[in-house]
This record gives structure tokens, sequence and C-alpha cells, in this order.
């Protein structure tokens, strides 16, 4: 799916090759998260963890500016030591740069606070860039503003602390904690007001793949709720056909659940012992072989159930909506013939 994903994106010349160079990145298992919110939600606290637990990039508009050296950087810096708001064509370009370094390829990345409105995202999309999760915290207006007057950075590590509520036990940490700039009460209310206004048209292109987790709980709690998300896999969008095989002991409600199943999404229900009655009762060829062993109470032989059970599960109506079956396999080796047989459930 990603790599069709790219495909239709990028539009290469060479789409065999394309797709070979894509599998031997191997990346299709690589995070690629948005951590958004509020001033002040947690934004880099949650990043920070996620890239540790999850040995991704974390990437954020001040390491962009500060911390890479990419082609665009001094362009970036120019605008923002003018005390000019950097374009958000500028900012998509950036990313995307900072985005196909190989480490980012490979152990996937954590974008923080980006994009922050809808003109940033669609750029972040026709770029290619798009994220399989996104995590986004919220908070009370009243509890943002408190939270950020108390706010302490440590300039070593880049970590976030609070005075209350997350204080650092280590005294050298202590030390060197500083009040990151722009903390006005005024300026923290400014901001909020920017944020409130561009989410919905952010929230409208990523609901799909979109999370809303409060941050006003303890931390570990928001921690643990973001990586329970972004370990979720999407959905495909693709069309499925299903192909469900139940087993289990005898009295287990195996025929009662399939045919439940079979009614609600309208597959073909079948049961392996009805379907050898069927083909006795129809009298062909399959079916004049097996009679003599269903006569006389013996197994079918394994060989012959399996052409009575492909032949039916190759027919159109289940080739076209799918099918759930139960009674078969009943043992590894006539699990191993089914597979044989290319008869693969996907449930």
């Amino acid at each position: 799916q990603n790599m069709l994903e790219e495909l239709l994106i990028h539009k290469p010349d060479d789409p065999i090759q394309y797709m070979i160079d894509h599998l031997k990145q191997n990346n299709d298992d690589a995070p690629r998260i948005c951590v958004l919110g509020p001033p002040a939600s947690g934004k880099t606290t949650v990043a920070m963890w996620l890239c540790k637990h999850l040995d991704a990039i974390c990437i954020s508009q001040e390491t962009l500016l500060f911390k890479e050296i990419l082609a665009l950087t001094k362009e970036a810096k120019a605008y923002k030591e003018r005390k000019q708001k950097i374009p958000n064509a500028l900012w998509a370009n950036l990313i995307q740069e900072r985005l196909s370094n190989v480490d980012c390829i490979k152990q996937g990345w954590i974008l923080e606070g980006f994009p922050e409105n809808q003109e940033q995202a669609w750029m972040l999309q026709s770029s290619g860039i798009i994220p399989r999760h996104v995590v986004v915290l919220y908070a009370p207006d009243t509890v943002l503003i408190e939270r950020n007057s108390g706010k302490r950075l440590d300039p070593f590590t880049e970590e976030v602390y609070h005075t209350t509520f997350d204080w650092p036990s280590d005294p050298l940490v202590q030390q060197r904690l500083v009040k990151p700039e722009d903390l006005s009460e005024q300026e923290v209310s400014k901001k909020l007001l920017e944020y409130h206004r561009n989410f919905p048209g952010v929230f409208q292109i990523y609901q799909k793949v979109l999370k809303s987790i409060n941050a006003d709980q303890p931390s570990m709690d928001v921690l643990s709720q973001v990586l329970t998300y972004v370990q979720t896999r999407q959905r495909s969008a693709a069309p499925f056909t299903p192909r469900i095989l139940f087993c289990g002991p005898p009295g287990s409600g195996k025929s009662l659940q399939a045919a439940l199943i079979a009614q609600k999404y309208s597959v073909v229900n079948i049961c392996c012992g009805q379907l050898l009655k069927e083909a006795v009762a129809d009298k062909t060829k399959l079916g004049e072989l097996i009679k003599p062993y269903i006569d006389n109470g013996y197994p079918v032989p394994d060989n012959l159930v399996m052409k009575i059970l492909a032949g039916r599960l190759n027919a159109l109506d289940c080739m076209t909506n799918g099918w759930v079956l139960y009674g078969f396999p009943r043992d590894i080796e006539q699990g191993e013939q089914l597979q044989k047989s290319h008869i693969i459930p996907n449930r």
C-alpha cells in the first residue's frame, strides 16, 4: 500500500526501478508520526519520548533551524533574524529535505508541531509526506496558560520540565534549567487563538489517521495512550475479499458463528461436511468416488476432499463475495494441503 501511494505521488519515469528501490529500503514499518497540539500541551515531551521508545528521528521547527545543516536553513534563518514569518512553502521544503535523509527513511520520523495550518498540511501531502499517525494533544486553555508559566528547558538535552508537574530530581539538571523565550501570558493567549483558528483545517485533512488525547492528566497516562495509538496499524481502504476460517472443537459454535458472519457480510457460508454430502447427492464424478466412504462411515481421503473444496472456493460467488469455511482443516496435514492449493484465509 505504501509503495502504491509513493508511485501515485511521485509518478517516476521508471516505475519498476522505483519499486525495486522502495523494497530495498524496507522501511514500510518505520514510524511516520505527527505530534500536534496547542502551546504547553506537551508536544515536545511526547515527541522526544516517542523518539527514544521507537528509535526514530525527532524533527521540530527548532531542530530544522538550529541543529540541521540543510540547503534552505540559511534562508529560513534570515526570516527569523528579521522577525518575519517563515513562508509555509519554505517550511515544507525544509521538512521534505530533512525527511529524505537516510536516517529518516530507515528509522522513521516524529514531526513535532507541524503542520500548523491547512496550507502547510496540503504542501506536505503534495510533497509525498503523509503521516501514518497524527496525535493531537488537547487541554483547557486555562490549564495551558497556567502550565506555560512553569515551563523550563534543559539547554543540554532539550528536554522540557515544569516547576510543578515535572521537576527533575537531579540537582545538576535543576541548576541548568532555563525559562524559554516568549512565555508571557499575552503571547500564549495569542498563540492559542491562532491554534484554535487553524486546527479545524488540519483536522479535515488528517481525520482518518488522527487521534485526540487529553493532555490534562498524568504524563505517564498520556504517553501510554499515545504509544498504544501509534503502534496500531491503519486499516487499508483497498477493496477487500474476506476469506474466513473457523476452527474449534465440537460444540464450540462454529456453524452458528459462520452463519451469522455470512448473513451479516454477504459472504458464502461453506461447511466441508455438507459440501461432501451435496457432491454425493448431485452424483458428480467426485461424489461417486467419495460415496462408499460416506456410506460406510469412513473418513474421506484428504486429496478428494481438497478437490471438492478447491472447486467450490474457486467458484465465481466465492471469488467475488468471499467465503467463511468451517469443518476443514482438522489437523496440520490438512492445513498444509490447504496452503499448497493456494487457499489461504486472511481471517
